[in-house]
């Protein structure tokens, strides 16, 4: 079901305004909120899950694919259009214009892989990107990769950010999710037009090294100094079950250890953020970035998942009536759908500084002319309701969580 709202602002044109001259349509109540870690000992179980057993979860973690492969059709009257005028809020490190030019394409550091639990309690992963915020904290991914549509609960779990992941590698640190916003038409009924999310993340955990402890009989500082944090028994008894079976905690005696994980620091300070565009003029260039996987309809393998991974054009207006979308944006790409979707869609990209301006995410893909290839990936047009959805997140602090395991930002 897809509600109407009446804006009575005025439709404008071209080109991306300065950020903070426009004041975007919003109705009241359309922004939709959820927890995923909500304090400190459940973020670092989180991070525990991920990690424990040389990061087997990461590792053996598959692309997620729902609703990936859609029926859409490219239409030429109709489709998305501006509910106010076209605005921007600009990267991490643009706020001030400079001309930069490059012969190449140079990948964007902020992308990377969110990882969470499905509804069939299996790791999987989808693509996310860093965007700019107050805290430098906030993550962009498609809505079905952090609301759980499958199961109908809530949000997944186990919800974490790894910019540049790499075979279990994670170099900039693992942010866990902290507080996920999406629209209120994603949330209760599944819009298709609405399909993002926003999310706030603490700052990195960085790891000691790649496993854990195994000598069970009391000896944890030996072979791993500075990396057991004596704690409270109760501090020591408030982790789940989870953290302790992976190797995470160590009792010597009358003495409770955990595992002290290093402040990485925030996401945006680490790898940057992307801006924000919205209200834009369909058929502007765009640059796709993700993590493609698993094989087109003809069989064909095309994308391993295990790398960055880019495609260019512009964008036009698409319908997916089967999955509510009414008012999406298409761009010619031959991505596969496992693993790209939320799939960074960047305009006006800067190859030199690696930053652009966040217009998009992939939802899904499909194959348009019939040949059994995907050859469209398809994103919700970015609008007044998007930036609302984002202004309702971008100035939340969420901070850090590798502090002393005694303090109440931990409880």
């Amino acid at each position: 079901m897809k509600r109407t709202i009446a804006f009575g602002g005025v439709v404008a044109t071209a080109g991306l305004l300065a950020a903070g001259l426009v004041t975007p349509a919003q109705a009241a109540g359309d922004v939709a909120s959820d927890a995923l870690a909500n304090n400190g000992i459940a973020a670092y179980a989180i991070a525990a899950y991920w990690k424990a057993n040389n990061a087997a979860n990461l590792i053996g973690a598959t692309p997620y694919n729902v609703e990936t492969k859609v029926v859409a059709k490219h239409v030429s009257k109709g489709g998305p259009t501006p509910d106010s005028k076209p605005g921007v809020v600009p990267a991490i490190g643009d706020e001030k214009k400079t001309a930069a030019k490059s012969k190449n394409v140079n990948l964007p550091k902020t992308t990377g892989k969110v990882f969470f639990t499905g509804a069939d309690k299996k790791p999987h992963w989808c693509t996310a990107t860093s965007v700019q915020s107050q805290y430098r904290n906030l993550v962009a991914t498609a809505g079905h990769c952090v609301y759980d549509t499958e199961s109908n609960a809530t949000t997944m779990d186990n919800w974490v950010f790894i910019p540049g992941y790499y075979e279990g590698k994670t170099p900039w640190g693992i942010y866990v999710g902290k507080q996920a916003f999406t629209h209120y038409d994603y949330d209760v009924y599944e819009d298709a037009d609405r399909n993002y999310a926003f999310v706030t993340v603490y700052n990195g955990l960085k790891f000691h090294h790649d496993g854990v402890i195994k000598d069970r009989w009391g000896k944890p500082f030996d072979s791993n100094p500075g990396a057991w944090k004596e704690v409270s028994k109760e501090t020591f008894d408030k982790f789940p079950h989870s953290f302790h079976a992976a190797g995470y905690s160590c009792r010597v005696g009358n003495k409770y250890y955990v595992w002290a994980f290093e402040d990485a620091g925030r996401l945006g300070d680490n790898v940057g953020g992307q801006g924000l565009a919205y209200n834009q003029k369909v058929g502007k260039p765009v640059f796709v970035f993700g993590y493609p996987s698993g094989a087109h309809p003809d069989g064909n393998h095309a994308f391993s998942g295990k790398t960055l991974k880019w495609t260019y054009g512009k964008t036009f207006a698409v319908q997916a009536p089967a999955i509510k979308g009414e008012e999406l944006v298409g761009t010619k790409s031959s991505f596969t759908g496992e693993g790209s979707l939320g799939s960074a869609w960047l305009v006006n990209y800067k190859s030199a500084k690696r930053i652009g301006y966040l217009n998009g995410v992939t939802i899904g893909v499909s194959d348009t002319d019939g040949n059994n290839r995907y050859d469209t990936s398809f994103s919700p047009y970015f609008d007044g309701e998007t930036i609302g959805v984002y202004n309702a997140a971008k100035n939340l602090w969420s901070g850090s969580i590798a502090v002393p395991f005694e303090s109440p930002a931990l409880h």
